[in-house]
């Protein structure tokens, strides 16, 4: 039997090899071991939900990986466990985490893999204000080289620091008129959907602006861009991302709660899936049903990626750095 290997790499010598040093392989299992270590510290119960299930994500904005099956029909592989995840709480669960696969069709990249690791928790009781600081203190300890505090701003006030306009009040014009001048790249592009351009503007204007030694917190999304967070009195989204420069790492919400609420949202993606020209998606039937019997307990959720949180720990420049196998070699 050959002796175990005591240097830093797998083999590279033909294509079947692992692409990820031995290091980031390593580094992944204890980064995995701490974040499970760091909400069991907080009570929170460990759980599974399906990564293929019969509805998909509702978002205009994510592209599915839809499997059809002679049997069962449709079949969606996961862009998120949220779904399953509210179901588990509607019925008992109390706060609760999941470190799982997601899928995203067509996301390859620099931070992008089709198929990534996402780390998912809501807790009890919490609002998005809560959630940010549970949300930065295990980032932080994942990543101890990132400063503890983070900056919060808000969505209108990260804008007109950048570029001085207001996403919120300003015509869909002037947005697509700052969009044309400020990035060279817009101008081979048509821009109508007012939330396609403040998404452009965000990606390549405003977030590379952010700090690279903290995180940024934006809070206070447009209504239109709420997805399910509630709305506030000013009728704001309760929504934030956090960020590590111009990379995102989580997206979080304070949980709408109410089974209208959901059947509006699906309804409204769903329309603007019809504008893009993209495939209908049905609704989640079952969460609709859950919510119908009873209300979404007080709660937020949050979304973290957690290969782009092992490339900051690993100091990597490509997410295929943390991965043993991405998609090229998969």
């Amino acid at each position: 039997m050959p002796a175990p290997r005591n240097n830093d790499t797998f083999r590279h010598e033909d294509a079947a090899s692992p692409r990820a040093r031995l290091a980031a392989v390593r580094r992944r299992a204890a980064l995995l071991a701490e974040a499970r270590a760091f909400f069991g510290e907080r009570g929170y119960l460990e759980v599974e939900t399906p990564v293929l299930a019969r509805a998909g994500a509702a978002d205009a904005q994510l592209a599915q990986f839809a499997l059809n099956d002679p049997v069962l029909g449709t079949l969606y592989l996961q862009t998120s466990p949220e779904y399953a995840m509210k179901r588990l709480i509607m019925a008992g669960s109390g706060s609760i985490f999941q470190i799982t696969k997601a899928f995203r069709q067509g996301e390859v990249g620099r931070f992008h893999n089709p198929e990534f690791t996402l780390v998912e928790w809501y807790g009890l009781g919490y609002d998005h204000r809560r959630l940010i600081a549970e949300a930065c203190a295990l980032i932080a300890r994942l990543v101890p080289s990132l400063q503890a505090s983070a900056r919060i701003i808000s969505y209108r006030d990260a804008f007109r620091d950048a570029l001085n306009i207001d996403p919120i009040e300003d015509p869909t014009d002037r947005l697509r008129a700052v969009a044309y001048d400020c990035l060279a790249p817009a101008r081979k592009l048509t821009l109508d959907d007012r939330d396609e351009i403040l998404d452009l503007l965000m990606s390549h204007a405003v977030a590379p602006g952010f700090a690279t030694k903290a995180l940024t917190v934006v809070t206070d999304y447009p209504a239109s861009q709420a997805s399910l967070a509630r709305l506030n009195a000013q009728g704001l989204a309760d929504r934030f991302e956090i960020y590590r420069g111009s990379l995102e790492l989580a997206n979080g919400f304070h949980e709408a709660s109410r089974a209208e609420e959901y059947a509006e949202r699906f309804a409204h993606e769903a329309a603007k899936r019809r504008e893009r020209g993209l495939p209908s998606i049905d609704p989640d039937h079952r969460l609709l049903a859950a919510l119908t019997q009873g209300r979404l307990p007080d709660c937020a959720g949050c979304a973290l990626g957690f290969d782009r949180v092992l490339m900051l720990a690993m100091d990597a420049a490509h997410i295929d750095e943390v991965l043993a196998f991405p998609i090229a070699q998969a």
